[in-house]
């Protein structure tokens, strides 16, 4: 018994779509690794990096099952915080702070309930007595840990990363929180505001930015912490 017209175009279909998502899935491995490398960096040598990656792979299987073609967005940008967002929780699950990391968070996180707004990472040093490196190594476990803090100032990174991925009619429509983004940029230390633009306009890498700049990547990771920091704080501060 063949299946009719209407049953045999709803078939059509649904292989069409499966196909679809099968090389999108296909397509993109690649661009696990590519936001692994961009997420998780100045770790511990011990991480499990192929479990790290295989969470993003099945953070790109969602994504793929979920897009929608027709609303006009890449699907690069689609995935790209499904992707960071579940191996940021693997990470999350697998990867808990040293007791020391967790007390300097806690003197970072009381420094920025008490200090007016926007704060920065030196108000951060002065009020607490943690030095500069100390700072910046606590603001990267929160960027990465995505402790409530960090959460509440880390939105302008998704925004821009969408943004500048996004199709022109989607930027003209998003145009505040690009004019919020630059005018905030502009108020950056050079060399921070330099790693920023290297990192999320230019595409490069840390160990990459390092060659450039002659600094370490765990120096530059921890420039792009403190800068990415600064940034939320000047951004939601414009947005209040």
């Amino acid at each position: 018994m063949h299946p009719s017209p209407q049953n045999a175009e709803s078939i059509y279909q649904v292989e069409t779509s499966k196909q679809r998502r099968d090389d999108l899935i296909v397509e993109h491995l690649g661009f696990v690794r590519t936001v692994l490398g961009r997420t998780v960096f100045d770790l511990p040598s011990n991480l499990d990096y192929e479990n790290l990656e295989a969470a993003g792979v099945l953070g790109l299987v969602e994504a793929a099952q979920q897009f929608d073609p027709t609303r006009k967005v890449l699907f690069r940008t689609f995935a790209y915080q499904r992707i960071r967002g579940a191996i940021l929780d693997e990470l999350r699950r697998n990867c808990p702070l040293p007791q020391r990391m967790l007390k300097i968070v806690t003197q970072i996180r009381s420094a920025c309930d008490e200090l007016e707004s926007p704060v920065t990472p030196e108000q951060i040093s002065a009020h607490t007595g943690l030095s500069s490196e100390e700072v910046e190594s606590g603001l990267a476990a929160m960027r990465l840990r995505k402790i409530e803090l960090w959460d509440n100032s880390e939105n302008w990174t998704s925004d821009f990363c969408d943004l500048k991925m996004a199709p022109p009619e989607q930027q003209v429509e998003q145009k505040d929180t690009i004019a919020a983004i630059t005018k905030a940029l502009t108020q950056l230390p050079e060399k921070e505001r330099l790693v920023v633009t290297l990192y999320y306009m230019e595409g490069l890498r840390l160990r990459e930015i390092g060659e450039v700049l002659e600094l370490s990547e765990s120096r530059i990771s921890r420039l792009l912490s403190k800068a990415e920091f600064r940034l939320g704080q000047l951004v939601n501060r414009e947005a209040h």
